[in-house]
């Protein structure tokens, strides 16, 4: 998470700048607020990650493996999620509904990558296998938020943000193309299958700069899923999960005039 900890120092150096330059005479866009709509974009940096459930461990599924024509049962003995990083761009629209309140949407596409490791031994634990199995993909990203902004201090002000969305994988197709499900021997080589849709619940905080022309800010953000994404099938990678669900964490530079 060092990327985190360099955007929360810089976002602290900027408000610091801001801060000193700011006399109190030269403010930015005074009615910027007044007016009902506005528009804008997002350039957005996610991490991606997992939420498993796994099945019992005394339910863990074993496998054979040949190797130099030995075949040697293997059984999952842990499962771990790797996160990923990622970017989006969106659009931005911006209803005032009261003085400090805003209803946003901020529809994007995102495109997300993580894994999940397998770590499988022998019934005696002297040999091992190690599977990592990488999920890509391709969001539409369709968010309803509230927005509550705080009164401004002079081109600086701060806000949280929460609501939720619908989310749709568009490479949740190319996942399902060509994978076998029956399991078999040629379930190591399976990836794991995701189902198309998902609904998400978010939250979050940022601050607004307000320049000369336009409204600069810097948004961090969490979205967790609340659907179980995971498609059954006859594989270890799968029979070894219970649950799968998604979770990303998002930071977003915003432009609106």
């Amino acid at each position: 998470m060092n990327w985190f900890k360099n955007i929360v120092i810089c976002l602290l150096l900027v408000n610091i700048s801001f801060a000193q330059e700011n006399d109190g005479y030269s403010v930015n866009l005074p009615k910027f607020y007044k007016q009902k709509l506005h528009f804008g974009f997002t350039i957005g940096f996610n991490q991606t990650d997992f939420r498993l459930n796994t099945v019992k461990n005394s339910a863990f599924p074993d496998t054979l493996i040949t190797e130099n024509s030995i075949s040697t049962r293997y059984k999952i003995k842990a499962i771990y999620t790797q996160p990923g990083p990622g970017f989006a761009i969106g659009l931005v629209t911006d209803f005032r509904l009261f003085e400090y309140v805003r209803l946003r949407t901020t529809p994007s596409i995102s495109f997300a990558s993580r894994k999940i490791e397998y770590y499988l031994s022998n019934a005696t634990r002297d040999t091992s296998k190690y599977f990592e199995k990488t999920v890509e993909s391709t969001f539409l990203i369709f968010p309803v938020e509230t927005k509550i902004q705080s009164k401004r201090l002079g081109n600086f002000s701060a806000y949280v943000i929460g609501g939720g969305g619908y989310m749709l994988d568009l490479a949740s197709r190319k996942k399902t193309a060509g994978v076998s499900e029956s399991g078999g021997p040629n379930q190591l080589d399976d990836n794991v299958r995701l189902k198309r849709d998902d609904f998400y619940y978010s939250g979050g905080a940022g601050v607004d700069f307000y320049m000369m022309y336009f409204k600069l800010g810097f948004e961090l953000k969490l979205n967790m899923g609340t659907r179980n994404l995971l498609q059954k099938e006859n594989s270890i990678f799968t029979n070894s999960i219970d649950k799968v669900r998604s979770r990303m964490v998002t930071f977003t530079v915003t432009f609106e005039g």
